[in-house]
């Protein structure tokens, strides 16, 4: 047997034209695919109510899923059931509660699942999916709503539903077409365009979703202020007839590098930084009072506000600042943020 290594590739002939063949191909894989997407836009184009097409089966699907505080059960087989799990996270995590139910584990067990009130969103490009036979009895046995997702207007799936996502023809970007390609991508986008929608109808912010992204780099930045902030007996404070020395001894003990001036509210009046305090050394310990040194303007931050917002606020200055008071609406300090715990939530 001969072991010898086979020889590198040839750069003339038809090895030459290698690259710009598969560049040429991907190019027409992703013009099919937008083609299809560009059809289905022009399908929801002026949907209304009563005129049969995708624009007003998207409305009844986004209205009966809202109105009806539904969850939603998506399902389908194949490579529309990976397309389905993709859908039905991005709902869960738009506000939209959603879980994902194999159509064939259903029929073993997983039809208890199902819930009344919720809605089933089945996806399959042909509509005739054989697995999909008993979650479909299911929701009509049950009264749940049934959101077809298709390719087949006359489809077994599309005759049982209440509503019909009909996907435009498409030709699949697939040579031989036959491996799910377009109307995959059609049927994510979809899903895509149905999470949105809700998330809109639902008026889900930011800070909805970053309840739902507690872990990762999107959590962390979406956290808040008063997530991070020291609170209570942990905040450097003090009345402004506080003497100097036991101001010295109030910063030392907090360890924040300042001190707040609060009045007999627990209202900020001002701040002392150790710059101010080695201005002030040379003053009488005893005499000099928080009052006669602080700063009456200091830079604050609501609790509310977001911490890589804060963050923005501390450095964005001539000279940076490594703690910041957090206010209420009243002026009270609620809270003080140092630049270490920025640097511990992964937000510095």
């Amino acid at each position: 047997m001969n072991s010898s290594p086979l020889p590198p590739p040839s750069a003339t002939g038809d090895d030459a034209g290698q690259p710009a063949r598969m560049l040429r191909e991907a190019r027409a894989v992703l013009h099919a695919e937008s083609a299809g997407l560009q059809a289905m836009i022009a399908a929801m184009e002026d949907g209304h109510a009563g005129d049969g097409g995708l624009g007003a089966a998207f409305i009844a699907a986004v209205e009966g899923i809202w109105s009806g505080n539904r969850r939603v059960v998506v399902t389908g087989m194949g490579k529309s059931g990976h397309i389905g799990r993709k859908i039905q996270a991005t709902l869960a995590s738009t506000g939209t509660p959603a879980i994902f139910v194999h159509p064939a584990e259903a029929s073993h067990g997983d039809l208890g699942m199902l819930q009344k009130g919720d809605a089933v969103l089945a996806i399959s490009n042909s509509g005739e999916t054989a697995e999909m036979a008993d979650i479909i009895s299911h929701a009509r046995r049950f009264g749940l709503l049934l959101i077809a997702m298709t390719a087949r207007a006359g489809s077994t799936l599309a005759q049982a539903a209440d509503i019909v996502l009909l996907l435009p023809h498409a030709p699949e970007a697939c040579p031989i077409g036959l491996a799910p390609t377009t109307s995959s991508t059609m049927q994510l986008a979809l899903g895509d365009a149905l999470a949105i929608v809700l998330l809109q109808r639902r008026g889900f912010s930011a800070s909805d979703f970053g309840i739902f992204h507690p872990g990762g780099r999107l959590g962390t930045r979406l956290r808040r202020v008063n997530e991070l902030m020291h609170t209570g007996e942990s905040m450097p404070l003090g009345p402004p007839g506080m003497e100097l020395r036991r101001v010295i001894v109030e910063m030392t003990r907090k360890a924040f590098g300042c001190m707040g001036v609060v009045d007999a509210q627990g209202r900020l009046l001002g701040l002392i930084t150790d710059h101010d305090l080695r201005l002030a050394l040379g003053r009488d310990l005893d005499h000099t009072l928080a009052a006669d040194i602080m700063n009456p303007t200091p830079q604050t931050i609501s609790p509310d506000l977001l911490a890589a917002e804060a963050l923005r606020v501390m450095n964005d200055r001539p000279r940076p600042i490594s703690s910041i008071f957090a206010l209420d609406e009243g002026g009270h300090a609620v809270g003080i943020l140092h630049l270490h715990d920025l640097l511990r939530a992964g937000i510095a």
